[in-house]
């Protein structure tokens, strides 16, 4: 069953920043990932909780706002959601990820299927 989640998909790369905490470096998320984060649970009411433990395929479609985004950039932080919102037991279980990459500029937007093998 396909699965959407609504809003833009931020990417790994640029959702984290470097704060300072008792003198050391340390990374901390940018709020934008913390809201995708939590819009991510709300919203994935098919696969939460649905614990998958075996080997998976990931069938992702991406739908930008316009053509700049990088088609990977998603893919690391869509893996994290499922696994933070226990749809899957461990994203090191994904042995193969079909992605596809779409415009929408109304309305960014996942959509993707998890398939056990």
């Amino acid at each position: 069953m396909k699965q959407v989640i609504y809003g833009k998909c931020p990417s790994k790369s640029n959702s984290y920043k470097i704060i300072t905490y008792n003198g050391h470096g340390k990374l901390a998320k940018h709020e934008k990932l913390t809201a995708y984060e939590k819009d991510f649970y709300l919203q994935c009411n098919h696969y939460r909780n649905k614990r998958i433990k075996g080997l998976f395929e990931l069938h992702l479609n991406v739908f930008y706002k316009n053509q700049r985004p990088d088609l990977d950039n998603c893919m690391k932080i869509v893996l994290d959601c499922l696994q933070s919102c226990n749809a899957i037991k461990n994203d090191r279980n994904c042995v193969k990820i079909i992605a596809e990459k779409f415009i929408d500029k109304m309305n960014p937007r996942i959509e993707f299927e998890i398939i056990p093998i």
